[in-house]
């Protein structure tokens, strides 16, 4: 068996590629499952029907999906410009923080007018912290992967000391939290028993604005051409700087509006834990959606079928908590492995008989 490479590379495997990935990633599951002890069967059922079968856990679902797409959205501008942004979760905890002070200001006497406010707040917070990346590098030329990366733990850092220190709630028992936020400041919810709020529909619409600014705009077409071909865009008299900002600064602020919903929405506070690892997982979002916006939704969906499933594991299947992980890991890494199938194609030939390889 070998790797051929392809004259052209395959539109086919291009599209086919994260199928095979999904399916090779639920075959391990299978024999991870047995190798744990556990019924495959049910394992399955909990990562793939237990997140789907009723209104409710649809629900649920589009919950989790949300921030994952609207991350995933950005992260795939950056990609798309040949920028590595890996620090959306740092982006995504500032734009949390920067709603949560937002929130802080509200009283009884508060109106409506706080929510399009905290929001963006949230968008500035993510669009800053993204903006020193952006700023190092093309000033000092340095590495946006490890600038990015060092940030997610910088943003952690002060989250805690906000929520340990001036934030504290006084009344709260002496827990690292704040006070839940008044509730003229929470998303407005779709519908009454559900958790879901607008933040889908402007997930859904960042969708559209996304295709339509990649696929039908001249911006578009520079923006690409400025990350991949900094040569021929300069030539074409694009600026590859503006393409780097304008990457950086749209995946900051759209990192930083889902922290703004997620702490103005499910959460209601900011504590230790807001950083929950969608900025990460939204890396693999963007690549299994092949940095497409639609295909961009299905991927989230997925993904937070993976997180929901993990949490079923643990309550109902005894299995530790980075099963969620392990799934997530699988997915990208079988990626990786069937994108090889774009490039190249696998050749079986046939071994010499005995003699022939005597001969040679």
């Amino acid at each position: 068996m070998q790797l051929e490479i392809r004259p052209q590379p395959s539109s086919f495997w291009s599209y086919a590629s994260p199928l095979l990935a999904l399916l090779l990633t639920v075959a391990i599951g299978i024999g991870l499952f047995l190798a744990l002890g556990k019924d495959p069967v049910k394992g399955l059922q909990v990562f793939f029907w237990e997140p789907v079968k009723s209104s409710y856990a649809m629900g649920e679902l589009l919950v989790k999906a949300t921030p994952l797409l609207i991350i995933a959205l950005g992260l795939a501008v950056c990609f798309r410009s040949n920028v590595w942004n890996i620090g959306a979760e740092g982006q995504f905890v500032m734009g949390a923080l920067a709603a949560g002070g937002v929130a802080l200001l509200a009283d009884k006497t508060t109106g409506p007018w706080i929510i399009p406010a905290l929001l963006l707040a949230g968008v500035l917070g993510g669009m800053a912290w993204a903006g020193i990346t952006a700023f190092l590098r093309d000033r000092f030329n340095a590495n946006e992967i490890l600038v990015s990366l060092m940030l997610v733990y910088v943003a952690g850092l002060i989250l805690n000391y906000m929520v340990f220190g001036p934030w504290k709630d006084p009344n709260g028992y002496n827990f690292p939290q704040t006070k839940n936020f008044e509730a003229v400041t929470q998303i407005p919810r779709l519908m009454a028993g559900s958790r879901v709020t607008i933040g889908i529909v402007l997930a859904l619409i960042g969708v559209g604005a996304l295709w339509l600014y990649l696929y039908r705009t001249y911006a578009g077409f520079a923006q690409e051409v400025s990350g991949l071909a900094p040569a021929a865009a300069r030539y074409a008299g694009f600026s590859s700087r503006r393409a780097l900002w304008v990457a950086l600064l749209v995946s900051g602020g759209a990192a930083g509006l889902a922290g703004a919903l997620e702490v103005a929405g499910p959460i209601g506070q900011l504590t230790p834990y807001v950083p929950a690892g969608y900025g990460f997982a939204a890396i693999i979002v963007a690549f299994v959606g092949r940095l497409h916006p639609v295909g961009v939704v299905f991927s989230a969906l997925l993904m937070s079928m993976f997180y929901i499933g993990g949490e079923l594991a643990q309550s109902r299947l005894g299995l530790p908590k980075s099963i969620t992980g392990v799934f997530q890991g699988l997915l990208l890494f079988n990626l990786l492995a069937c994108d090889t199938l774009i490039a190249y194609r696998l050749r079986l030939s046939r071994p010499l008989p005995l003699c022939a390889q005597g001969a040679r």
